[in-house]
């Protein structure tokens, strides 16, 4: 096939995947889709262990980790809804992980939630492709953050793993006083980027956090599906991997 017929099918792709609309500005989720939270969690959790001796008290980073993260994941889904604040949540889904070994101790669940808050930023790893993905997107869009995140917490890790430059704007929930899925923060977000909803596209991992909130609140959205579920009659497109979106942007 000829290099302008192949350029001709590309350009279409665009028009399909975002309803004929040209894209301008891009939003990001960040934990998870940018920021590889697992990976950096774990690296936390081993410097908690190391720092507090906690296999001194029977417990092995083997069996801690898998209930820390569900127990995170409750408090988050707690925090979301509003039915849970920020101070209780950095210290009590390790004192729910702790409880869950029959250990009850608030003091040392406040410990580790406090070093916790202090060590994860510092940690880098990012989700495979994002260094290649930012560099490609950034001499094209302006690009930008929403995140449910912490505020302080949120900007040390995109400065640490060196990817805050690509960002004009970086919009967290602490500052907006709403969360995603809420659709005040994404109208938040394209007032302070002075972009349009229709123009605008949302990517993110969590698909009723991320694709379907911005989707309620008029933007274009892709569920990052690094996880590749299987959902049935998804309405929104999904990728696999960052890479992916050089075929639509």
């Amino acid at each position: 096939m000829p290099a302008s017929d192949r350029l001709s099918l590309r350009s279409l792709i665009p028009l399909r995947l975002f309803k004929g609309q040209t894209i301008q500005h891009i939003f990001f989720d960040l934990d998870h889709t940018l920021w590889d939270f697992e990976t950096n969690s774990k690296d936390a959790i081993t410097d908690l262990y190391e720092e507090f001796k906690l296999t001194d008290i029977g417990l092995t980073l083997e069996k801690f980790l898998p209930v820390y993260f569900r127990c995170n994941e409750y408090c988050w889904d707690m925090y979301r809804k509003n039915q849970m604040k920020k101070d209780l949540l950095r210290h009590q889904r390790f004192y729910l992980t702790l409880k869950d070994f029959g250990i009850v101790d608030r003091q040392l669940s406040k410990k580790l939630g406090k070093r916790y808050v202090d060590i994860s930023p510092t940690k880098t790893a990012l989700m495979p492709g994002v260094a290649e993905l930012l560099d490609y997107l950034s001499g094209k869009y302006p690009l930008h953050i929403i995140t449910n995140g912490f505020q302080e917490v949120q900007s040390l890790k995109m400065r640490n793993s060196k990817i805050e430059q690509y960002f004009s704007k970086v919009i967290t929930s602490e500052k907006v006083g709403k969360r995603k899925p809420e659709p005040k923060i994404f109208a938040y977000a394209l007032k302070i980027a002075n972009a349009d909803a229709h123009s605008s596209v949302m990517i993110g991992d969590d698909l009723e956090t991320d694709v379907k909130g911005a989707a309620n609140a008029g933007l274009h959205a892709v569920w990052y599906n690094h996880g590749q579920k299987d959902v049935e009659g998804l309405e929104h497109p999904s990728i696999h991997h960052l890479a992916e979106l050089k075929n639509y942007l």
